[in-house]
């Protein structure tokens, strides 16, 4: 068990060879990330091919826990115990420097490498799947029909571990060559984040029925720090 764990585990995978200074291995930061994404990719090889396939995810303490359909190429994979890399990225800005050299991005991001395990019982699963609604919006899954039984059963849901990985993060504006600063071209950063437009309800929503809070002022997510 990791859970307690401050960090990481290290390997040679998960060392950063280029800005250094930019990575994290500390469990604070990681999880940071994790909490803040909707969607992961999965990095996985079957069948002499290499796939990534984006998909929605939860954390729970120490793992992440992916769900879908049983014959879902990349679950079926993962459930044989095909190794895996997931990494979760949130775009901060974009960063314009006054030599195209210099263009970056402003990010927060995480890659673990695993291999997940098939959850089996059913109150794990259910508890996984509630841990999925919150994640995508806190307070949802009091408001929803919980899974029945056949669902639970037609429902493949993994566990990921959150043990060997790392944080990378770039924050701040362009770095520029000394001689550039006197160009006259405009530098600096562009924030980004995500934000929740309009809710739409849907066209067979029973009468009188009402967006609750979280869907009325649902939080913006991504925000740059410091922005």
């Amino acid at each position: 068990m990791t859970e307690n764990l401050p960090t990481l585990s290290e390997s040679t995978r998960t060392t950063l060879r280029r800005k250094r200074e930019r990575g994290a291995h500390d469990r604070t930061t990681v999880e940071a990330i994790l909490d803040e994404g909707l969607v992961c990719h999965v990095g996985f090889a079957e069948d002499g091919s290499v796939f990534v396939q984006p998909t929605m995810y939860a954390r729970i303490g120490d793992a992440l826990y992916l769900h879908g359909a049983p014959a879902n190429r990349m679950l079926r994979a993962l459930a044989a115990g095909e190794p895996a890399c997931v990494t979760v990225t949130l775009l901060d800005g974009l960063v314009l420097a006054r030599s195209a050299f210099h263009h970056s991005m402003n990010y927060r991001s995480v890659m673990l490498f695993g291999t997940a395990e098939r959850v089996e019982d059913d109150e794990a699963k259910r508890a996984a799947m509630t841990a999925l609604l919150e994640h995508v919006a806190a307070g949802r899954s009091g408001d929803t029909r919980p899974p029945s039984a056949r669902e639970l059963r037609a429902t493949l849901v993994l566990r990921f571990p959150i043990e060997e990985g790392s944080a990378k993060v770039r924050a701040g504006g362009p770095i520029e060559e000394p001689e550039d600063l006197g160009l006259p071209v405009w530098a600096g950063q562009i924030p980004l984040s995500l934000a929740a437009g309009v809710a739409v309800p849907d066209s067979g929503l029973a009468d009188g029925v009402q967006p609750p809070s979280y869907v009325r002022s649902y939080p913006r997510r991504g925000a740059a720090p410091g922005h």
